[in-house]
């Protein structure tokens, strides 16, 4: 499996909250070659895979396959698109991004920005309610080919840094998709200590809506959510981050399963693979948080991938981080020798 290039094709599929059709269908394709049952449900990937055995434990490998953006709110008859946001996105670096509407057809657009000369020495953040994206079109033009609540995602592909390391947009978390992929195909023709469901759970940057149905219908006894955390990068609190390079990270908080995560913890060590710790003080934001309080509950954990300039169009990542969370995930899964 080629890890990087897993990474980019899943990177490269548009798939805003609430439209993530096109990115679901390609990591069903892909899921399918370990998971032969796999299929979309609730705009979820989901897939068992192995062999089921009832004495086992279930087990939930859990990756968003959504992604932030933007969605039409109405058409101005000067023939401008006024938006709104699809997660959390940075409004600082809206003005002058290039992006792609997802209507009968996709078109190209740019979201507004007054020049500097224009500006009156103001530098103030823009807001949604003042943002406009420019296709070129009339309104009438718009009209037969864009649709209220159509998605807008950032125009953007991925870059090759320096080493390992990546840019691109939907990165968080399509990377976590790719680890748990590999995760699979180091598992292929072993065998596991628990009966193992993947789901790449939709809207989770809408607030972990994939995941609630997903965690109802599963009901497993263990899930770990693989996503992305935060890296260090100039400026920001290294208390509070990860590094680039260094491993997957585990999480440690009071709405986790302080047995799974170390468990994870010895796994990583046992195996000789590199790790972070990531301690969050509550409620971690992500996938597990659903699990956690599903029915009677799941053991929790979080796996995460560092990322810079999360939730932007030049999100980084280091691709061996990548492939170390997958190896870790094999490593905890697989049956002992």
């Amino acid at each position: 499996m080629d890890i990087k290039k897993t990474v980019v094709r899943l990177s490269e599929a548009a798939g805003a909250s609430g439209n993530e059709s096109m990115a679901a269908e390609l990591a069903l394709d892909m899921l399918k070659k370990y998971c032969p049952d796999a299929e979309i449900k609730n705009g979820n990937v989901i897939g068992k895979f192995g062999k089921f055995n009832e004495s086992l434990l279930s087990l939930v490998l859990d990756a968003h396959i959504d992604q932030i953006g933007m969605i039409v709110t109405y058409i101005t008859d000067e023939g401008f698109l006024k938006i709104g946001n699809l997660g959390g996105i940075d409004r600082r670096l809206l003005p002058a991004q290039q992006v792609v509407i997802h209507g009968k057809r996709d078109i190209k657009g740019v979201i507004c920005s007054v020049p500097p000369h224009l500006s009156s020495g103001k530098n103030e953040v823009i807001s949604f309610s003042d943002a406009a994206v420019d296709t070129g079109m009339t309104k009438s033009e718009l009209e037969e080919i864009v649709s209220y609540g159509d998605t807008i995602t950032f125009d953007v592909k991925c870059r090759s840094l320096i080493g390992s390391r990546i840019t691109g947009g939907a990165l968080d978390d399509r990377c976590g998709v790719a680890s748990i992929l590999y995760a699979l195909e180091l598992l292929k023709d072993q065998k596991t200590a628990y009966n193992v469901t993947v789901i790449f759970s939709a809207q989770e940057e809408l607030g972990e809506r994939g995941a609630a149905v997903g965690a109802f219908e599963i009901n497993p006894d263990i899930a770990i959510a693989v996503d992305v955390s935060f890296a260090f990068a100039k400026g920001e609190n290294e208390q509070k981050c990860g590094y680039l390079g260094k491993g997957p990270m585990i999480g440690i908080s009071p709405s986790l399963s302080k047995e799974i995560s170390h468990k994870l913890i010895d796994t990583a060590k046992s195996s000789e693979i590199p790790y972070q710790i990531e301690v969050m003080n509550g409620l971690t934001s992500t996938n597990a948080d659903r699990y956690s309080v599903n029915r009677e509950g799941a053991e929790a954990c979080t796996v995460s991938i560092p990322l810079r300039n999360m939730h932007t169009p030049v999100e980084v990542i280091d691709i061996s981080d990548v492939e170390l969370t997958g190896k870790l995930l094999a490593e905890f899964i697989k049956e002992a020798q």
